[in-house]
C-alpha cells in the first residue's frame, strides 16, 4: 500500500497529466527527428543508444521514453503516476514504438533485475521521496558495471526560498537542515501544487551517490534566468538562485568497489 506522501504525489502528478501540464507534453515530431540531440545538449550520451537497455526513471509523460525509443534503445519507463504512464503508452502506440511501462515508486525497483540497464536517466523527481539513498541504492543495483546515470535534481537552496521582500530580495525561510516534508511557501515558482517534497542537502545529492557505488563525472546547473523577467516570475528568481543541478555519474564496476569499512582489518 502506498504511503501518505506517495499517495499525495501520485494524485498530484495524475492531475498534472490529466490537465495538460507543461510537464506532461509528449515528444513532438521535430524533437523525434534527432532524439539524442533533444535529450542530451552536453554530449553525455554515447553517439548511439541503439540496442542499449535504458531505464527512464520517474519520467512518465511520453517525452523521455519516446525519444530514447526513437533512437533505437530498449526502453523501460517507471513512474508513480498511472496517468503519466498512459501518455507513454499512447504515444508509443501512435508511433509504433515499443516502450515497457512499470507503475512503481523510484525507491523500490524490486520488479527489475539486477544489472539490467546500460543507462538510467532521471528527470527532477528525487525531491518527492524522503530518503534519496534508497533511490540511489536501487539504481546502483539495476545499473550494469560502467553504466551511465544522468539525473536532475532541485537544488537545496532553491527549496529553502519561501518568498521575497519589498525590495524584491528572495529570502530563505526554511532551514538547511530541515527534516521531514517541506511546508508550503508563498513562493511556489519551482514547487508542484499538491505534491509532498523533501529537501536533500549536497551531502545527500552527491555524497550518497558516491557511497552507493557511483563516481561523479560531470555537473551543471541548467540556466533558468532572464534579466527581462519581472519580479515574481520564475526566471526572475532564477537570476539569484539556480533551481536545478544536473549530474552525470558512472557505475563503478563491482569488482573495483572498496570493501565496506566494517570488513577492513584494523590493529
Amino acid at each position: 500500500m502506498s504511503t501518505s506522501y506517495e499517495s499525495r504525489n501520485q494524485a498530484a502528478w495524475n492531475l498534472l497529466a490529466e490537465s495538460g501540464s507543461q510537464f506532461a507534453q509528449v515528444a513532438n515530431d521535430e524533437e523525434c527527428r534527432n532524439p539524442l540531440v533533444t535529450l542530451d545538449t552536453r554530449g553525455w550520451l554515447p553517439a548511439s543508444v541503439r540496442g542499449l537497455d535504458v531505464l527512464c526513471l520517474a519520467s512518465g509523460g511520453g517525452w523521455q521514453s519516446i525519444l530514447y525509443a526513437c533512437a533505437g534503445a530498449n526502453v523501460t519507463v517507471v513512474d508513480l503516476s498511472e496517468s503519466m504512464l498512459e501518455l507513454d503508452r499512447r504515444e508509443a502506440e501512435r508511433r509504433s514504438l515499443t516502450v515497457r511501462t512499470v507503475h512503481a515508486s523510484m525507491d523500490d525497483l524490486s520488479m527489475l533485475a539486477d544489472e539490467s540497464f546500460d543507462i538510467v536517466h532521471q528527470p527532477v523527481s528525487t525531491c518527492y521521496v524522503p530518503k534519496i539513498a534508497d533511490v540511489y541504492q536501487e539504481i546502483a543495483r539495476v545499473a550494469r558495471d560502467g553504466g551511465t546515470y544522468i539525473s536532475q535534481h532541485k537544488q537545496p537552496t532553491s527549496l529553502q526560498i519561501t518568498g521575497r521582500d519589498h525590495r524584491d530580495r528572495y529570502h530563505l525561510g526554511i532551514e538547511y537542515y530541515h527534516e521531514g516534508a517541506l511546508p508550503r511557501s508563498n513562493d511556489d515558482s519551482y514547487r508542484e501544487t499538491g505534491a509532498v517534497e523533501y529537501l536533500h542537502r549536497w551531502e545527500h545529492l552527491v555524497g550518497e551517490l558516491c557511497r552507493c557505488g557511483f563516481v561523479l563525472q560531470d555537473f551543471c546547473e541548467p540556466f533558468r534566468a532572464d534579466r527581462q523577467a519581472p519580479p515574481g516570475h520564475y526566471r526572475h528568481r532564477g537570476r539569484y538562485v539556480a533551481p536545478y543541478v544536473r549530474l552525470k555519474a558512472c557505475r563503478i564496476p563491482r569488482a573495483e568497489q572498496e570493501e565496506p569499512a566494517s570488513s577492513i582489518w584494523t590493529p
